[in-house]
């Protein structure tokens, strides 16, 4: 016979058990996202990218985590992106470059001395164009969660100086393998270099290359300065980035939590905005500190070389989507 002192004790553990299972119910519920970008911590990207998880976290009561992986430590873009299209949980940083493989138009968003102003870039990203771009990339597997992040206005570290496009003869520039950067460097003047971003600095130190263009947080986070003292300003790109998921990973998540990632990310792309304009300052001053060159280019001349540009593309850029294009951020 069981005593009352006993049988309290067994409703006691019960309820104990009931708890625990309870809380582990509610512990696999919560939405884990893997978050994959080649920054390195304490990057303007990486603070941002931190910030939108806060915001997540947040919005969702709890019910999402992002989980980091700065350094391209899941691997290269393109090895991510495979593991989106076969439905990984994992969100990566992208950009028209890399995603004109899967959609040429894309490229539009990447071209060089084309976008004057980040809100050009924003409207582009509001327009139909891209909404149609966006639904072609869906049936290769990938999906757009966010694109208003400006990783930054890119520019270069270089071994010497530089003003104008025959001034780059010569010199070995690491860029993404990306075709159109490729194309786009060599353009410029110099010779486009392709490698993973992290092999830049030893490859810039052993002499492989003699620099490397990058938004200016970029590259002194890369510690490019201490092979290459001349940052030249040609502003080249204004760089948006879109952040992709795999198409079926979204088609799993409730659509409330789709839209809090959309509504998020662009929150904390305005983050992004206020701490790449600190850390360009404290870059500058940062590398002349440490005797690098700060050279303001004839940008002119730059642009002027690079107006028919676009005309390489011609298959992937056809007249039709140009037009729209300048079309839509009141070009032409």
């Amino acid at each position: 016979m069981i005593s009352g002192c006993a049988k309290t004790l067994m409703a006691g553990i019960a309820g104990l058990v009931l708890c625990l299972g309870h809380n582990v119910a509610q512990a696999a519920d919560v939405i884990k996202i893997k978050i994959a970008y080649g920054n390195n911590i304490g990057e303007p990207n990486d603070k941002a990218v931190r910030e939108w998880g806060r915001l997540m976290k947040e919005r969702s009561k709890g019910q999402v985590e992002f989980q980091y992986f700065p350094s391209s430590q899941l691997g290269s873009q393109k090895d991510v992106t495979e593991q989106l299209t076969i439905g990984s949980n994992v969100i990566t940083i992208s950009d028209g470059g890399f995603l004109m493989d899967y959609v040429p138009e894309f490229g539009i968003t990447f071209l060089p001395y084309i976008f004057d102003t980040k809100e050009e870039l924003f409207k582009l990203a509001d327009s139909d164009l891209f909404k149609e771009m966006s639904k072609k990339l869906e049936t290769k597997g990938l999906y757009i969660v966010h694109s208003k992040w400006i990783y930054g206005v890119r520019n270069m570290l270089a071994t010497k100086a530089a003003t104008k496009p025959e001034d780059l003869k010569g010199l070995k520039i690491r860029v993404p393998n990306i075709r159109l950067s490729n194309e786009m460097m060599n353009a410029m003047g110099a010779t486009a270099t392709p490698m993973p971003l992290a092999e830049a600095y030893p490859a810039l130190m052993q002499g492989v290359i003699n620099g490397a263009e990058n938004p200016i947080p970029v590259l002194y986070g890369g510690k490019m300065f201490e092979g290459a003292k001349f940052l030249l300003m040609t502003r080249h790109q204004l760089n948006m980035s879109s952040w992709i998921a795999g198409t079926d990973f979204i088609k799993k998540l409730p659509p409330e939590i789709v839209q809090m990632l959309k509504e998020t990310g662009e929150e904390a792309g305005k983050f992004l905005d206020k701490e790449n304009e600190i850390a360009d300052r404290d870059a500058v001053k940062k590398m002349e500190a440490a005797g690098v060159k700060v050279v303001e280019v004839d940008r002119a001349a730059f642009k002027t070389a690079m107006k028919d540009f676009p005309n390489r593309f011609s298959k992937e850029f056809p007249p039709e989507v140009m037009n729209r294009l300048y079309t839509i951020i009141g070009h032409k």
